[in-house]
């Protein structure tokens, strides 16, 4: 496969990528059901915005009043600083360079831009041994991990809870007032909007001011602070899909548990699976145009999400015909 070389992260391995697979496999985009990820298939209903969100610069005002909702969804301790970005992967991509490279403890598998960014910002990677700082995917992706508080302790502790808002009572909130410690929270995963590219930092004041001061202003646009507060003002909704979740997800396991899967991990929004023929099931399932996550460091890891509610049937109809 040819490497993008536009794209800093073509040379890694992620979920997504539909142009690739229409490439390969073919159909049109539209054709795909897309369980590479582990996004929200019903996204929040975004409504109608202001046109004002789209043209004028973000104000203070906005951002605020997104600041606030951040706070009072997730309990944020009152001496921890909320940071809104253009989604998490920039925010990941800076982090490290807001002290001095040294070693970090990332426990494998997991999301692979955390050592990356780590990597190219001069820090030497590890799993063991004392270190300068730890990040904890938590729950991690792929296997779903939760992580105790004490295993995240380091000068430098990035604690990242893109996945965790399904399971709120596995949170680590409360240790964002740790000195030393960045929380990070996705907006795109559980709330289904990933193309908005929103995402929260919270954590020690000081590291938080010096990411604020390396992005600039106006780094989130008016529809991203318009939707992302209304949003987080919605208990009642996050409720609701935390229960359709939980149902989609043993709904999942239910399919491909009778088909030679054995369960190996995840969350209510992906499920890790080892099949005996991971890369023959991706493939088979490609061919009918549903795309699923096999991984480079496994013959038998298989990773699915869930689909929407017009994909079960077809994902049925393409397991029930598999080899």
């Amino acid at each position: 496969m040819t490497t993008d070389l536009r794209d800093p992260s073509a040379s890694r391995d992620h979920g997504g990528r539909i142009d690739a697979a229409v490439a390969r496999y073919g159909g049109e985009r539209g054709d795909w059901i897309d369980l590479s990820t582990g996004i929200n298939p019903v996204p929040y209903p975004i409504g109608d915005l202001p046109c004002s969100s789209w043209i004028d610069l973000p104000d203070h005002a906005a951002n605020t009043a997104l600041i606030a909702a951040a706070r009072a969804f997730w309990p944020c301790p009152a001496r921890a600083a909320v940071l809104a970005v253009p989604g998490l992967s920039l925010a990941i991509s800076l982090i490290p360079r807001l002290t001095a490279a040294g070693r970090v403890s990332i426990a494998t598998p997991t999301y692979n831009e955390h050592a990356a960014a780590f990597r190219a910002a001069g820090w030497d990677v590890t799993q063991s041994g004392a270190v300068d700082a730890r990040v904890a995917v938590h729950p991690n992706n792929p296997d779903g991990r939760i992580w105790r508080a004490e295993e995240t302790c380091a000068p430098l502790s990035i604690i990242d809870e893109s996945f965790c808002d399904t399971a709120p009572e596995h949170s680590l909130i409360h240790l964002a007032d740790r000195p030393g410690t960045l929380v990070l929270k996705s907006f795109g995963k559980f709330w289904g909007l990933a193309g908005l590219r929103l995402g929260f930092v919270i954590g020690d004041p000081d590291l938080v001011a010096m990411l604020a001061a390396m992005l600039g202003p106006w780094v989130v646009s008016g529809p991203a602070l318009h939707i992302g507060a209304a949003a987080l003002r919605d208990p009642d909704w996050a409720d609701d899909t935390r229960a359709r979740l939980a149902h989609d997800r043993d709904r999942l396991d239910n399919l491909l548990l009778g088909g030679g899967a054995i369960l190996t991990g995840g969350t209510s929004l992906f499920r890790l699976y080892n099949h005996p023929h991971a890369q023959a099931l991706h493939d088979h399932l490609a061919q009918h145009h549903i795309w699923t996550r096999p991984f480079p460091w496994s013959d038998t890891a298989i990773r699915f999400g869930l689909p929407g509610p017009n994909g079960w049937s077809r994902l049925q109809a393409a397991l029930d015909s598999a080899p």
